[in-house]
């Protein structure tokens, strides 16, 4: 390795400032919005085009056009904000990411309708200064270098004066500092969201006019490239999504390094673009691990209503979702027999191609709440192998060839499908931490890394050439060689990926995916591992892409690496596809990709399908159809099926029932030791940075036992409680059921005997009460991926079992009529009572409810006393209860701890701990009326209780 020339080094430099000025606009965005704007540079093109048409075309003064031009930036930005941002504030931020996709392609969209430069040829893109200045001898400054000097710390400074010396300045720095005291002031969250991509726009058009400067080309200033994107995504990223300072050091450092690798290894193109991969991955994994970038729920999938119990007797509303689907099917069956042309088949093929790699982002982004903007490069390394392996791979290690034979068709796509799956889980495996945002970074970083360097590797490509051939023969001794034949044959995939997702989905495999998308601490509590379960959504994903992108190489018999189907802005295609057909539903993939891929091609000379299908038509939909063309489908079902509802009369009562339901069998286990508790901490300590919010706590459970745990807010409580349960580092010891559980991980502890309920019960808001109680009963018996998507008869019973057990744990606490409601239509009271069905389905031994009556009206709350009771008594469980409504608290609670700042200072009977000095200066006070109060609670008979009779939270 050399040192790169003063001059190569100073180019990379330069390069680097733009850069890391483009990721100061990102990392503006982020930090006021929580949004990682994709659209950063293409912000930017309608004002720099502009620029370019002010000066070249009508000879406005360069001063005047470039304040014209910064102008339209700002304005523009804010626009963007009104129209679109401010539509979605309320929206999960990955589906605002998508949003920034639609914008820059909707940008450059507007630039593609202003006045061409063509007829300019001998003109160059505009500078300020012209010549160039070579202050030493190796190195050379043109003008527009000295552009980037002198504007980009200027603009830098600027900004930091903005935030910290403006009235508007500070109102955006407050705003991302602490958005909720902020709204407190009176600072307008949307205000200050209109400024801050305003500013953006001011941005994304300078960086543009200083990277045209240096281009000089008038025809090239729309093909910035998603590479220069990458680099200013990579710098945000190192800078944490939160310093300006450091984007800008990492943009520059980017660009050296960028140099350096290029005079190093000039014939290892792509070489630069992998090496910011990998170091994307390592910043992700270190952002990771400070924060979650994602805590919105998925409120943009299409909730599907379930269809009335009393509706489902009838013939026409069981085949009513079939319906549609069977007449596409018969569709697809007939049309190529009509249809005779070769090149109507394969663009058929290319449709269900797409369709089946859309699927995969159901899977990862619908349910797993994983965004990928790199899906195609999966696709692309599983054609490439595919047709390695068909041809006969060849692999030199260490001066040797390795050569394996020819594989049939069906055998190379297979290993290729499984390969991808392994790659797409190591790929994901450094954002398991994040939801959502940085994965999109990592596998946009991973598709242009594919492109660039992966493709080119000599081992995917014919020998001696650069193509790569996939020709196809027969698949399980059928002829496949004519298109016609080979569209049947991704036909019957299609249809079968289809069945198989569908089945994953209403399986404990769907629901637990999405259970650990919207809330993964309630999963984990509920014995689901979040690190398995997204995992295997990447896998599952990855594997399904692979699939997809086999089937389409195959479709015109290579792998057109170079120039479709597996390039970033297809990565981008397949977002829409699945946006436009339905987030998260089933057929949406196919609904997507016969919308994008197939109208303009069967109405290639319409003016309005264009339109309908480009980032306009996704814009559209997210701001007014989120759901998609699914939504619309399901809208219309729903009012049918009201409608039928309604003929039949008054709807019948909901069951109840008072015998206690089989689900309730307690699990049989080894009794423990006389005198041995179920739960023991031993010195807990758990630390915020500097503060120690439980500093040395040590208490028992013992068998049978309801524990109170009181103090004020603050005090420590739900910290001990989650360093019980393992949701955060803590020092010392906690013994379950006479077992250190103190390594293990929340499921691993739930599995051990925890059950866990929190303070906010949020559940999981895009899953009904029957899917919730579901996945609790996940802790008596695992849905297998593999038997679930063979679709073994042995799943189906299992399935049914798991249904059957959840109605009669619903039904037993009286939320029968509330089975198919989604958690987030629910009242907190409501969303109570799910949560201790689902400790009733973990059939645990040891119950932590933090706040069980938080949020919950009084005449509500009395009737938790007793259910609470009930619970212990069917289950046989101890209980440790943090509580504030102390005559509750007092009147179930066989002894009682009270914290105060993290440490113990009471702790015996409720009287002795009500009347400790300690307690009623800490915590009671010194009211003699608060003291009596907290002794007095409505009777709790001992005598058998049926939870049934206890109102229930509406």
């Amino acid at each position: 390795m050399e040192m790169p020339t003063t001059q190569l080094l100073f180019d990379g430099a330069v390069t680097g400032l733009v850069i890391g000025l483009l990721a100061v606009g990102i990392v503006l965005v982020h930090r006021s919005t929580r949004v990682i704007n994709f659209a950063v540079a293409n912000m930017g093109l309608v004002g720099s085009v502009l620029f370019a048409l002010l000066t070249v075309r009508y000879n406005v003064p360069y001063w005047i056009s470039l304040a014209i031009a910064l102008g339209v930036g700002v304005l523009f930005g804010a626009l963007v904000d009104l129209t679109v941002i401010r539509r979605l504030f309320a929206a999960p931020r990955v589906i605002l990411l998508v949003a920034t996709i639609g914008v820059a392609q909707l940008a450059l969209t507007i630039v593609t309708s202003l006045p061409d430069l063509d007829d300019y040829p001998r003109e160059s893109y505009p500078v300020p200064w012209s010549g160039s200045w070579s202050p030493v001898s190796d190195l050379t400054i043109t003008g527009a270098q000295l552009s980037v000097l002198v504007t980009v710390p200027l603009v830098a400074l600027g900004l930091s004066l903005f935030l910290g010396r403006t009235v508007l300045g500070r109102t955006v720095k407050a705003a991302a500092d602490n958005p909720e005291l902020a709204r407190l002031q009176g600072i307008s969250p949307k205000t200050v969201s209109t400024a801050v991509w305003a500013v953006a726009g001011l941005i994304g058009t300078l960086c543009l006019i200083l990277v045209s400067a240096q281009n000089q080309s008038l025809t090239q200033i729309t093909t910035l490239g998603p590479t220069t994107l990458l680099r200013a995504l990579a710098a945000a990223v190192i800078a944490r999504m939160t310093s300006f300072r450091v984007a800008l050091v990492a943009g520059v450092a980017l660009g050296l390094g960028q140099s350096f690798i290029q005079f190093n290894w000039l014939d290892q193109p792509g070489l630069t673009d992998l090496t910011i991969f990998v170091v994307v991955l390592v910043a992700v994994f270190f952002v990771s691990r400070g924060r979650d970038t994602e805590t919105s729920s998925f409120s943009f999938t299409p909730k599907i209503k379930p269809v009335p119990d009393r509706l489902r007797g009838l013939w026409w509303v069981r085949q009513l979702e079939r319906a549609p689907l069977v007449l596409l099917g018969l569709v697809a069956v007939v049309l190529p027999l009509l249809v005779a042309q070769p090149s109507r088949h394969l663009l058929y093929t290319v449709i269900l191609g797409y369709a089946i790699c859309a699927a995969s982002i159901t899977i990862l982004t619908g349910w797993a709440g994983q965004l990928s903007l790199g899906q195609m490069a999966f696709a692309g390394l599983g054609a490439l192998l595919a047709a390695a392996l068909n041809r006969g791979l060849r692999i030199e290690v260490g001066g040797s060839v390795v050569a394996l034979n020819a594989l049939p068709f069906p055998a190379a796509v297979a290993i290729a499908t499984v390969f991808t799956a392994a790659l797409a889980a190591v790929v994901g495996a450094g954002a398991l931490r994040v939801r959502g945002l940085l994965l999109a970074v990592s596998t946009f970083a991973f598709g242009i890394a594919a492109e660039q360097y992966l493709y080119r590797r000599d081992v995917f490509h014919d020998e001696d050439a650069n193509t790569a051939s996939f020709p196809r023969d027969t698949v399980f001794g059928i002829d496949v060689t004519t298109q016609q034949a080979y569209y049947y044959l991704v036909l019957i995939v299609l249809v079968l990926v289809l069945l198989v997702v569908a089945r994953l989905r209403r399986s404990g495999v769907g629901r637990t995916t999405i259970g650990v998308r919207d809330n993964p601490a309630t999963a984990a509590a509920y014995t689901v591992a979040p690190t398995r379960v997204k995992l295997r959504a990447f896998a599952l994903a990855g594997g399904i892409a692979g699939l997809g992108g086999s089937l389409l190489a195959g479709a015109v018999q290579n792998v057109p690496y170079a120039d479709r189907y597996f390039l970033s802005p297809d990565s981008l295609l397949l977002v829409s596809i699945v946006v436009i057909g339905g987030l998260g539903s089933v057929t949406g993939p196919l609904l997507g990709s016969l919308w994008v891929i197939g109208l303009p091609s069967f109405f290639p000379d319409n003016d309005i399908v264009p339109l309908l299908t480009s980032s306009l038509g996704l814009l559209v939909l997210l701001l007014y159809f989120p759901g998609g063309l699914v939504q619309i489908g399901y809208s219309a079902r729903d009012a049918l099926l009201a409608w039928a509802d309604s003929r039949l009369g008054t709807t019948p009562p909901v069951k109840s029932v008072s015998a206690v339901p089989p689900a309730l069998t307690r699990t049989t286990r080894p009794p423990l030791p006389e005198n041995t508790p179920v739960l023991e901490t031993s010195d807990i300590r758990v630390r915020f940075g500097g503060r120690a919010a439980v500093d040395g706590v040590s208490l028992t459970v013992m068998p049978g036992e309801i524990v109170g745990l009181i103090g004020t807010n603050g005090a420590g409580k739900s910290t001990l409680m989650n360093a019980i349960g393992g949701f955060v580092p803590a020092a010392g010891a906690v013994t379950l059921l006479g077992r250190d559980v103190s390594a293990a991980s929340p499921a691993a502890r739930a599995r051990g005997g925890l059950g866990r309920t929190f303070q906010a019960a949020a559940l999981f808001p895009e899953l009904t009460v029957r899917e919730t109680v579901q996945i609790a009963l996940e802790a008596r018996g695992r849905t297998g991926l593999p038997s679930t998507a063979l679709h073994l008869p042995h799943t189906f019973r299992a399935e049914r079992a798991k249904r059957s057990n959840a109605d009669d744990l619903i039904d037993f606490l009286g939320l029968g009529r509330y089975a198919d409601a989604f958690i987030a239509d629910l009242s907190t009271g409501t969303r109570r009572i799910v949560e201790l069905a689902g400790l009733l389905a973990l059939d645990a031994q040891v119950l932590c409810l933090d706040e069980p009556t938080a949020g919950v009206a009084q005449r509500e709350t009395e009737a938790f006393g007793p259910l609470i009771q009930e619970i212990r008594r069917e289950l046989g469980a101890a209980m440790l209860v943090i509580e504030h409504d102390m005559p509750l608290i007092m009147s179930i609670s066989n002894r009682v701890y009270c914290l105060e700042t993290g440490r113990i200072i009471a702790g015996g009977t409720p009287d002795a701990v009500r009347n400790d000095p300690k307690v009623i200066a800490s915590y009671l006070g010194t009211d003699e009326r608060a003291i009596e109060r907290s002794g007095k609670a409505p009777a709790t008979p001992e005598e058998h209780h049926t939870p049934t009779d206890a109102a229930v939270p509406s």
